[in-house]
């Protein structure tokens, strides 16, 4: 039995993927394979089959895409106004993933022509992907503050001015080194290495490791991460 008088809506997933290159914020975008906006720039997606639940249908999307799996990958929020598809009347569920550009930049699946854009350079997005990612952006800035979420972004090793880049770039802030540098320490998320970069400098910056297992424990009871204060597009 089906229920009477009612009219097919379809389920689709778009996911806003962020990735961090050393200095700027990218996301992946690929080149729609179909009519309408055939070819033109669009986040990943596709519809929700009827055998999974969204955040199944978010996972095996995001593999067939691009090949990644096991990321950091949380829904945002639900878009569906009437119009926002011409053809049919489609809800999109919005996705964030976070992913280390550099360890899956082989992976992408060259079929669908996966290309990083710096988030201040983007192409024109189809449809209403240009409102989810400014929403999705606002989401990442908001929990960045709070908890160390910026973290899934970053390498196996990293130092502290990579990191400290890292959260001067997502909020467009200067953050004092000392005072940057103490606050990451005193979460007990990081691991010192024995070896240094020295690309930058001849005294070179120590490697750090993030502390998975305190990391996952720890996650939601790290608050105030970046204070608020130092912040002034959150102030205005």
């Amino acid at each position: 039995m089906k229920y009477s008088n009612q009219t097919r809506i379809l389920v689709a997933i778009d996911s806003i993927i962020f990735g961090f290159d050393g200095s700027d914020y990218k996301i992946l975008l690929i080149q729609r394979g179909f009519a309408p906006e055939k070819e033109k720039w669009s986040l990943m997606g596709g519809f929700v089959q009827i055998n999974e639940s969204v955040d199944e249908a978010a996972d095996r999307i995001l593999k067939q895409l691009t090949g990644l799996e096991d990321v950091y990958l949380e829904q945002l929020q639900v878009f569906g106004t009437p119009d926002r598809d011409p053809i049919e009347r489609v809800i999109a569920v919005a996705y964030v993933a976070l992913i280390d550009i550099k360890k899956y930049q082989q992976q992408i699946n060259d079929d669908f022509h996966a290309r990083w854009f710096l988030i201040k350079d983007l192409p024109k997005l189809i449809f209403d992907h240009e409102e989810m990612v400014k929403t999705a952006l606002d989401r990442l800035r908001y929990k960045a503050m709070f908890h160390p979420i910026l973290f899934e972004l970053l390498p196996d090793k990293f130092t502290l001015p990579q990191l400290q880049t890292m959260y001067e770039s997502l909020f467009d802030i200067k953050i004092d080194k000392r005072n940057f540098s103490r606050k990451i320490l005193s979460t007990s998320l990081l691991k010192k290495e024995k070896d240094k970069d020295k690309s930058s400098s001849k005294k070179g910056a120590y490697f750090y490791s993030l502390d998975e297992e305190y990391y996952r424990e720890k996650f939601q009871s790290i608050l105030n991460f970046i204070p608020r204060n130092e912040i002034p597009m959150l102030n205005e």
